[in-house]
Parts: structure tokens; C-alpha cells; sequence
């Protein structure tokens, strides 16, 4: 006997396949008209017809009532863990106040640093698990959290040791990476090389505790240079991380092609990528995260080209930004409509891009992002009748429920959301 049924299934996007999906393969999604789907074990261990599911039997039924289900969604670059806010800025920017001039006035990323700095485990904790249960009740089954705020051993290791706590205590799984290369600390900006020094010491440690599975550095004008980004991520990799990259957010300084050049599983941000590193990208394994949420937040109307990457073959993912300056936002929903929107990306392009590829750009690809037997019944159920609904109704949430490892943990007339 199983252990749920999932019946009346009117979409059932499966995903299934093998590896990532890219370019052209992008444009048309695996899926099962009136299907239903068996739980045993926290696992799917079986796909069919509702005619086939009327001989099963099952400890819990689920009807879907027609609408679609989907494997859980995939958030692959969030700032998860950081204390504070900095709603007051907005006004700033609305006045034409520039983030150089916000940066002055102690504002910007150095706001959130002294904010996390100050703040305790405990207090981080708290608040990274209310963000979290609202990630959650938007569909999202696993999430990567990226330290950053610190930019000092103590608190860097301290938004570290928060997200190993919640991937150990919440539904959501947490794939740490660590930061600590985000922004030039003011006691170091005259001697960066020094800094970048500290924090590959600190990875001893990060590795020792098991901290951290990923290495990430802000490779961009003002900040760390790609020969500084090559040198600190080959450090990194000697010591057993993967790496990512914060690459071309702004300026095309070669972030897109030391990505491919260093094998770095994603390269993120890429709104002034080059045709050249996009072409160079297209033609490797790492993965394009693209966050139209930011470019959408700071308003200068330029977004990553996404139509480039994918018509040359790229694999695509998208993910939040999900932080306190420049994405204030847990909803992938809303940045499904912004990637629909500003990105001119198809509906079936913005599937594969928050659920097997954003799994991908996570080392999560074996576990996450397809329902197939066998693996994590991670699945969402919506309140939509197909899949072209969700980014085309935009602002609010469609999720009715969500299960990770086949039990719910998130359903809607139960409160914003309730994690069991």
C-alpha cells in the first residue's frame, strides 16, 4: 500500500530526463495530461493514469481537483541569513540618491554588515526561519543561502552555522555557500589582497565543520577583480569546494568567461555579460542563474539576455536574489512573471529554469528539480489549471500545498504557512 495518492492530476509536470536542459531542449516540457502519482517512503514510487489509480490503495488520498502539480520549486542564489532591513533606502533612490552616495552616508551593504555583525546566532536564526517558512509556502523545496554579510571570520562563520542549523531544522532543504568575498570590509579597502586572504584561511575551517559546500566571490567593478576572483576560486577548489561566481552584474569585465574558464557550476547575475562569454558559456556545464528580480528592484531597465543564452544553447536557471538591499523578495513566483516579462522567456522556459536546472546550478540535480520513481517526493500542488497560469497571474501565490519527502509541510487556508 502507498503511503499518499495524488488523483485528478489535470498537468503533472514530470521533467524528467537527464541532466540539465538546454537551449532549444528548453522549449517543450515533459508532462502528463490527468495523471496521478504514488508516495512510499518519502520517495515517488509510482506515475499513471487516474483510471490506474482507482485500483491503488493509499494511506492518504490527495485530490488535485484538476489543477497542476509540479516537482518543488528550486531557489538557487538567496542572501538568506542577515539581520536588519533597509526599507529607508528606497526613498533615498527614489530622490536620484546614488548607491556610491548611500554607501557614504553608511547605508547599502555596509548597513547589513554592521546589522549582522551585532545580531546573535540566535537572533539570525529566527529571522532566517520566517523568511524560510515563506519561501516555503511559495513552493520552494530547496534553497541555496549564501553568507556575505559578515565580512569577518566570527560573523561569517555565524550566518554559516545558521543555515546548517536550518537545513537540519526546516522542510526546506539549505545548500550553504560561503560569501565572504561580497564587498571590500572598510578596514581592508586599501588593501583588499589581504582580505581575500583571510577568507581562503577561513575555508579550513569551513571545511573542517562542514560549513559550506559551495565558494562564491562578487567579481565586478569596484569590488574584486577577475584576476583577484581566478586566483581566490582555484584556491577554493584545491581545498575541495565547488564555486560560483557573481559575474558581470553590471560591468562586462570577464566574469562570464573566468566562470567557464574555472568550471564554476553557476555564474550569476550576467546582465552585462558579453556575447563572447555568453557564447563561451552556452558551450560548457556551468549554469546561468539569472536574477530579474534585482535588475527589476534597482530600476535601470536592463536585464540579462537571457533570449542570447538560450538560443545558443545555454542551460538557464532563475532564483530570487532574495536579500535586504537590492531583492527584497521570497516569491520565485513573482520572478517566473518578471522572466516572462522582461527576460522573453516562454512559460516552458521558466519551468525548466526554477525547478531542474536551478537544481543543477545547486549540485542538486540527482535529487531535485523531476518527479521520477525513485527519487524525493519534493512536489508541489497549485491552484492553477495549467502551467502557462502561474507567471501569467502575477502578485500572488498559487501554491495550495507542498510536500517535501512525501509529507506536507505546506498548505494554504492553514495560515501563511504551516511547517510541520
Amino acid at each position: 500500500m502507498l503511503d499518499t495518492l495524488i488523483v485528478n492530476i489535470g498537468q503533472l509536470l514530470t521533467m524528467e530526463g537527464d541532466g540539465p536542459v538546454k537551449g532549444e531542449q528548453m522549449k517543450s516540457l515533459p508532462l502528463i495530461e490527468h495523471a496521478a502519482l504514488g508516495i512510499k517512503n518519502g520517495r515517488v514510487a509510482w506515475i499513471g493514469s487516474n483510471e490506474e489509480a482507482e485500483k491503488m490503495s493509499a494511506s492518504y488520498i490527495i485530490d488535485a481537483e484538476g489543477k497542476l502539480v509540479t516537482p518543488g520549486l528550486v531557489d538557487p542564489h538567496t542572501h538568506l541569513v542577515f539581520a536588519g532591513s533597509r526599507e529607508h533606502e528606497l526613498s533615498l533612490k527614489q530622490q536620484g540618491i546614488s548607491y556610491l552616495d548611500i554607501l557614504k552616508q553608511g547605508g547599502g551593504i555596509l548597513s547589513t554588515v554592521r546589522a549582522t555583525r551585532a545580531a546573535s546566532e540566535e537572533e539570525l536564526y529566527e529571522k532566517a526561519r520566517g523568511h524560510l517558512d515563506r519561501i516555503l509556502s511559495y513552493g520552494v523545496t530547496t534553497v541555496e543561502a549564501k553568507s556575505g554579510y559578515g565580512l569577518d571570520v566570527e560573523t561569517e562563520l555565524k550566518q554559516l552555522r545558521v543555515a546548517k542549523r536550518l537545513n537540519e531544522t526546516h522542510p526546506v532543504e539549505v545548500v550553504s555557500t560561503f560569501l565572504g568575498a561580497h564587498a571590500i570590509p572598510l578596514e581592508y579597502q586599501n588593501h583588499p589582497d589581504d582580505f581575500l586572504q583571510q577568507m581562503v584561511d577561513l575555508m579550513d575551517v569551513m571545511k573542517r565543520e562542514r560549513l559550506a559546500e559551495f565558494v562564491d566571490i562578487f567579481c565586478e567593478t569596484g569590488v574584486f577583480s577577475v584576476e583577484q576572483s581566478r586566483i581566490f576560486l582555484q584556491q577554493a577548489k584545491e581545498k575541495g569546494f565547488a564555486v560560483k561566481i557573481h559575474a558581470d552584474e553590471i560591468d562586462p569585465l570577464g566574469g562570464t568567461e573566468l566562470a567557464v574558464e574555472v568550471g564554476a557550476v553557476s555564474a550569476d547575475h550576467l546582465v552585462g555579460a558579453s556575447i563572447a562569454g555568453i557564447h563561451q558559456l552556452a558551450h560548457s556545464n556551468t549554469i546561468a542563474v539569472l536574477l530579474p528580480g534585482t535588475s527589476f528592484y534597482l530600476g535601470k531597465g536592463t536585464y540579462a539576455n537571457a533570449r542570447a543564452m538560450i538560443d545558443q544553447g545555454a542551460a538557464v536557471a532563475l532564483a530570487t536574489d532574495f536579500n535586504p538591499g537590492s531583492s527584497p523578495t521570497e516569491n520565485l513566483q513573482f520572478i517566473m512573471t518578471l522572466a516572462a516579462l522582461y527576460l522573453r522567456m516562454t512559460p516552458e522556459e521558466i519551468w525548466h529554469a526554477v525547478t531542474i536546472n536551478a537544481a543543477y546550478a545547486v549540485n542538486r540535480g540527482h535529487e531535485a528539480g523531476r518527479i521520477m520513481i525513485g527519487r524525493k517526493a519534493d512536489i508541489v500542488l497549485w491552484e492553477a489549471p495549467n502551467y502557462m497560469y502561474v507567471p501569467y497571474h502575477y502578485g500572488i501565490n498559487h501554491v495550495r500545498m507542498v510536500l517535501k519527502n512525501g509529507k506536507v509541510v505546506s498548505e494554504r487556508g492553514k495560515g501563511d504557512v504551516s511547517v510541520s
